[in-house]
């Protein structure tokens, strides 16, 4: 069975690591048809979170609603999900270069409990290459998995402009990118489920990538 159907029928489960302002309202669109499990380092702001409050301040408390979502700030609950998504931030230092110590953090902690037959994507602004060169080859050591062969990898890059309660994440053409035609027909199909006007499928990783540059430098 495909890991969309898979989870669609609740049988696996979705992770998001990164509850900020784009991860939450992600998270919890998804917990509208999947089975979710949040993720934030911050223990205090998922403390919050299990109260119906977004420390964002950017959703009503409306918005947990109905979500089959789970929220924790231990990484190894993680290992009960199938299906990962990562939107960590990655801003930049004094020296304006990025800091992709979070992301690589995450990617860490994927691999720590990564099986064989899950999907990570991920969500955060980075250059074109990261993705497969910074952080495939740390869930590659920390799993002892192979992508491609045992896990896929994919990445979408988040679009949410903070404050924009028109343009929403459900609202936004979504860019979607896969390691190969399989992951890329999968995660096309999970991201379409909650979105209302569809994705986009990028030719590569690389590409989908390069596309979150040039939006961003507009």
């Amino acid at each position: 069975m495909s890991i969309y159907k898979e989870l669609i029928s609740k049988n696996k489960i979705i992770s998001v690591t990164g509850l900020g302002y784009v991860g939450l309202p992600l998270a919890l669109e998804f917990a509208k048809y999947f089975k979710v499990i949040g993720l934030d380092i911050n223990a205090h702001r998922i403390e919050l979170m299990k109260q119906n409050i977004d420390p964002s301040n950017e959703l009503e408390s409306t918005a947990f609603d109905g979500c089959d979502i789970e929220f924790t700030s231990d990484p190894m609950d993680l290992e009960r999900a199938h299906f990962h998504i990562i939107g960590v931030p990655t801003d930049i230092d004094v020296q304006r270069v990025p800091n992709l110590n979070p992301l690589l953090g995450a990617s860490t902690n994927i691999g720590r409990i990564l099986k064989k037959g899950d999907f990570a994507v991920f969500e955060s602004t980075v250059y074109p290459g990261c993705t497969e060169e910074d952080c495939v080859p740390i869930m590659e050591q920390e799993s002892g998995l192979v992508m491609g062969e045992d896990f896929k990898v994919g990445y979408s890059p988040e679009r949410i402009v903070p404050g924009d309660k028109v343009r929403t994440f459900i609202k936004i053409i979504k860019i979607v990118s896969g390691c190969d035609e399989e992951s890329l027909e999968e995660i096309d199909k999970v991201y379409n489920h909650v979105l209302e006007n569809g994705t986009y499928r990028a030719s590569s990783i690389k590409v989908a990538e390069a596309a979150k540059v040039i939006e961003n430098t507009q």
